[in-house]
């Protein structure tokens, strides 16, 4: 069979930017798998994808003319319904061969099965192998469909009569097998050779393409257009390093505007604008806000790391003379920044505290209530955070931030851009009179925001952080609002995360059974109809603690044995995860595990069975040693009793590792137990008796981790 490479271009309308670069890609990798289930790609068929703003395209190595010819195995039926009595072949069956390009000439061929206990006729019979065109109209048919298209549009074909859905209009469709033009067709388009390159700066219109090979050279030497998605990208990437590096300044770095950057133009051409310095004296938060969201231009920072008054743009054109375009722009950003500052000079005529009685006008939750009462409910959880952590001082700091910490979402700049809610409330803290730490707590009590941001920077913060977030998993939780799969309209799982690792990487001696009970006394006792769900919100913290830590490389056994006892202090997790990671490093540590195990399951079953008729619960005995005959168990009493007070002294002070070595000790003495004492015995006072040994061995072991889990 013939193999050449073969390329494939859609020609449309501009397509959404945002989602440019996943259409690329999905454009390619679904095109080629739909190629490769008709066997007409190898292991070493190569894709490349292709995508700008007026087009998706893909080149594939190594594709085939035709796939290969299959033998198949086709069974038809059963042989009572196939043949009559004369072994004649019955209508149904001459049918059914009909339908797979036989005739009644095959059926002395036809092979007689059982089939389970039915005798059945099966036919060996070869597939033709798929031509690239009818697997290529196939491949694409299923690809258009399958595309992760954000909104659907309905267009008419130039006919005027037939309607065709897609992204955007298609005006054109490429299909080159090497040199030669594949016969396809798609959305109302057939097949050619030729293209468009830029609107503006292309040489040739159209540009008719030599072969599969030369797509991307012509293009760009004749069409004006870096086609590749990743090239045109890393171009723009040079091009702003060299202007700004020549103006002394460094550019924001931002992927998702990058991105967004490189899906609106085919030919970059990076340039320098400037606005007017006096615009400095707004947050520059608010001004690179401005220029990002607005313009999509990329704010520069001098050597401080402070705003200058320059800015990069990436313009689609390269006149010979770029200052009309420069020009151009500084004009729009100019009225962009003007706005900024005429919401920031409005802002500061009424402060923060004059605000917080709109809060009850604005609704948070139609079953939680106002931001006001929300705001209510932050500030009395972040007063009990503080007045656990440093006493009434930091309690009373708490309480006045939290008080403004919403207030800002009534402002005119958070209105126009809800992303400065936070910041804005900590430059209009401070313009009013507020200290810095409470200024900065107002910031940082939405942190952090995602993973892997800065945590909040000063007591104050830590409080009003946990605080809130703690309130929106209690709120949530309590009226059933839980995220399911994938869907998590609140942020909840980020909540969770944003609390679990203020309370570790802040090292906080704070118990989360006690945070959670906090947070639920903050609300109205009759607000939730279920009172039960804080467990379930507690176990939705672990399953996040529990992601993190495999995150962090450690196995999935050491953080089951960590977790599995929901240790409420998530300060001492860390410390508890390295403890297991060396202690299963040990040589001691697979006959342990395994020896907890099985004192686990003894007295699991056990406890199932009730109290010792007679005698009691074990659980309420002491070691009679009396009652020690044989020994191996006398021998692992000692040695309890001798390591058991170190080990419960390490783990109290701390050392949780040294806890567990400790522990390892126990191997020998606990290893001669079971090979040589009977636990289950008739004697109902010698099995309480060892059953409370095992219990107590259990119950030393256990203080760090489930051992247990590390069984294999």
């Amino acid at each position: 069979m013939m193999s050449e490479n073969l390329l494939v271009e859609l020609l449309v309308e501009e397509l959404p930017p945002k989602s440019l670069k996943q259409l690329g890609n999905s454009f390619a990798d679904l095109l080629f798998a739909h190629l490769q289930s008709h066997d007409l790609v190898t292991k070493d068929s190569k894709i490349t994808s292709y995508a700008s703003p007026r087009r998706l395209a893909v080149h594939i190595t190594h594709v085939a003319s035709q796939a290969a010819d299959k033998s198949v195995v086709q069974k038809l039926m059963p042989v009572t319904v196939g043949l009559n009595a004369q072994g004649e072949a019955t209508p149904p069956l001459l049918k059914k061969l009909a339908s797979l390009g036989a005739d009644a000439s095959v059926v002395p061929q036809l092979k007689r099965t059982m089939d389970g206990k039915t005798e059945t006729l099966f036919f060996d019979m070869t597939i033709k192998g798929t031509t690239l065109s009818s697997g290529l109209q196939l491949a694409l048919q299923e690809t258009i469909r399958q595309l992760p298209i954000p909104k659907i549009m309905t267009y008419q074909l130039t006919d005027g009569w037939q309607s065709v859905n897609f992204v955007r209009p298609a005006h054109g469709l490429v299909a080159l097998y090497g040199s030669n033009v594949v016969a396809v067709n798609i959305l109302g388009l057939q097949s050619k050779r030729e293209t468009q390159g830029h609107r503006f700066e292309a040489k040739n219109a159209p540009i008719i393409l030599n072969d599969a090979d030369s797509y991307a050279q012509q293009l760009a030497e004749e069409g004006a257009v870096i086609a590749s998605f990743a090239e045109r990208q890393q171009e723009i990437v040079r091009q702003m390093k060299a202007a700004a590096s020549h103006e002394n300044l460094t550019p924001i770095e931002d992927a998702a505007l990058l991105d967004e950057v490189t899906a609106l133009v085919e030919h970059p051409n990076v340039l320098v604008g400037t606005f007017d310095p006096s615009f400095l004296q707004v947050p520059q938060e608010c001004l690179i806000l401005t220029m990002k969201a607005n313009q999509k231009y990329f704010p520069l920072l001098d050597e401080e790391g402070k705003l200058a008054n320059k800015f990069l743009l990436v313009s689609n054109i390269k006149p010979a003379d770029p200052s009309l375009i420069i020009s151009g722009n500084e004009r729009v950003v100019r009225s962009r920044l003007a706005d900024a500052q005429f919401f920031f000079d409005q802002d500061r005529k009424k402060t923060l505290e004059s605000r917080l009685p709109e809060l009850d006008k604005v609704v948070y939750h139609n079953k939680l209530g106002t931001q006001s009462e929300r705001s209510k409910r932050v500030l009395a959880i972040a007063r009990a955070i503080g007045l656990e952590l440093d006493g009434e001082a930091l309690a009373n700091l708490a309480d006045q931030a939290a008080r403004l910490a919403k207030a800002d979402l009534l402002t005119e700049m958070v209105g126009e851009f809800p992303e400065l809610q936070g910041i804005m409330g900590n430059y209009y803290a401070c313009h009013d009179g507020f200290s810095e730490s409470i200024a900065q707590a107002i910031e940082d009590h939405y942190k952090p925001r995602f993973a892997g941001d800065m945590l909040p920077r000063n007591p104050i913060g830590v409080c009003v952080a946990l605080a809130d977030k703690l309130e929106t998993l209690v709120g949530l939780f309590g009226i059933q609002q839980i995220p399911t799969g994938d869907k998590d309209p609140f942020a909840l799982r980020r909540h969770a995360l944003g609390v679990i690792r203020i309370l570790i990487e802040k090292e906080l001696p704070l118990s989360l059974d006690m945070l959670l009970k906090q947070a639920k006394d903050a609300f109205a006792a009759q607000l939730f109809e279920d009172n039960d769900f804080i467990f379930d919100l507690k176990i939705f913290i672990f399953d996040r603690l529990n992601s993190i830590s495999r995150e962090q490389g450690y196995r999935p056994q050491e953080v089951e044995a960590v977790l599995s006892f929901l240790p409420p202090y998530l300060i001492q997790i860390p410390r508890r995860l390295e403890a297991v990671r060396a202690f299963a490093e040990l040589p001691e540590a697979a006959s342990l595990a395994a020896a907890y195990k099985r004192i686990h399951n003894i007295l699991e079953k056990d406890m199932k069975k009730g109290p010792v008729p007679g005698v009691g619960s074990i659980r309420n005995l002491f070691i009679d040693i009396d009652l020690l005959k044989e020994p191996a168990e006398i021998t692992l009493f000692n040695a309890l009793n001798s390591i058991k007070p170190q080990a419960d002294e390490a783990f109290d002070t701390g050392h949780y590792t040294q806890s567990l070595q400790l522990l390892a000790a126990l191997k020998e003495p606990v290893d001669a137990f079971f090979d040589s004492v009977m636990v289950n015995v008739e004697d109902e006072d010698l099995r309480a008796n060892r059953l409370q040994l095992l219990t107590l061995l259990r119950d030393a072991m256990n203080r760090v981790a489930d051992l247990s889990k590390l069984a294999t």
